[in-house]
C-alpha cells in the first residue's frame, strides 16, 4: 500500500490537506487538487514527506475543467489509484439559506453553487476517475458530512447535496465492484480547520464543543485516517459503507 496515485479534491487546507498528508506520510503520490488556492496548495506539496506530488486545478462547477484537472493529475502521477471526493461548500461566501428569509433569487443562487460543488462536480470527477481506474482497480471515498442525516435548517442545500453524495457513493459501489474499485464514504461532524476557527472561539463555541459527550470537535486527522485505512486493500469489504465521524453527537441506527 505505497507509492499509489492518489487524488484529493480540496486538499490546499483542512481536512483534504490532512488527507493529502496521511497518504503521502504511508509512501503515496499526490495530487493537491485546489479552485483558488494556489499558494496555499504549492506550499502543502513542499511540506509532503516523499517524492512526486503535484498541484493541480479546477472549479468543479465546470465539467470541462474537472475532466482536464483529472487527466492532468493521472498523466503526471501515471493512473490513478485512490479518489478522495472531499471538496466541498456552503454556497457562496457560506452564507445561511434558511427558507424563510432569504429571496427566491438567492434560494436559487445558493442551491445551485452547492450542488455543482458537492454533488454534481464530486460525480464528474468520479467519473473521469473511475475512467482510469477501471483497468487496474482502485479506491474512491468521499467526505459526506453529519447534516446528511441530522438536518442543516440554515444550509438546506449543503444537507441535500451531502445526502446525495452518500446515495451516489452506495450506488457506485455496486456498479464498479465488478472492476475492482470500491467506494465509501466518511460522514464527519464538526472538525477543527481554519475555516470554523471563528465559530469555535465565538459565542457559540461551547456548545459548538457541548454537541459531543467528549466537549470537543473532531482534529482533521481523525478524520484523514479514516479516509486513509479505507483507501486500503484491507477495508475492500467496507465498500458500500457510510462512517460516522462525529464523536457521538449524533446517533442513527
Amino acid at each position: 500500500m505505497t507509492d499509489r496515485a492518489v487524488l484529493v479534491t480540496g486538499a490546499s487546507r483542512g481536512i483534504g490537506a490532512a488527507v493529502a498528508t496521511a497518504f503521502a506520510v504511508g509512501g503515496d503520490r499526490v495530487a493537491i487538487h485546489h479552485r483558488d488556492s494556489a499558494d496555499a496548495a504549492e506550499e502543502l506539496r513542499a511540506q509532503l514527506p516523499g517524492n512526486g506530488h503535484v498541484v493541480v486545478r479546477a472549479d468543479l462547477t465546470d465539467p470541462d475543467a474537472v475532466r482536464a484537472m483529472v487527466d492532468r493529475a493521472a498523466e503526471l502521477l501515471g493512473g490513478l489509484d485512490v479518489l478522495v471526493n472531499n471538496a466541498g461548500t456552503y454556497g457562496e461566501r457560506d452564507e445561511p439559506h434558511p427558507i424563510f428569509g432569504t429571496s427566491y433569487e438567492q434560494w436559487q443562487q445558493r442551491w445551485r453553487r452547492v450542488v455543482e460543488t458537492n454533488l454534481t462536480g464530486a460525480g464528474n470527477v468520479t467519473w473521469c476517475a473511475a475512467q482510469h481506474m477501471r483497468e487496474r482497480g482502485g479506491r474512491i471515498v468521499n467526505v459526506s458530512s453529519r447534516g446528511a442525516f441530522r438536518g442543516e435548517p440554515d444550509q438546506p442545500a449543503y444537507g441535500a447535496s451531502k445526502a446525495g453524495l452518500n446515495a451516489l457513493g452506495q450506488s457506485l459501489a455496486v456498479a464498479l465492484a465488478p472492476y475492482g474499485i470500491t467506494v465509501a464514504t466518511v460522514a464527519p461532524g464538526f472538525v477543527a480547520t481554519d475555516m470554523t476557527t471563528e465559530h469555535l472561539r465565538g459565542e457559540h463555541g461551547a456548545a459548538i464543543r457541548a454537541q459531543s459527550p467528549f466537549d470537543r470537535v473532531a482534529e482533521p486527522e481523525e478524520i484523514a485516517a479514516a479516509v486513509h485505512w479505507l483507501a486500503s486493500p484491507q477495508a475492500e469489504w467496507a465498500s458500500g459503507t457510510i462512517v460516522d465521524l462525529n464523536g457521538a453527537s449524533y446517533l442513527r441506527s
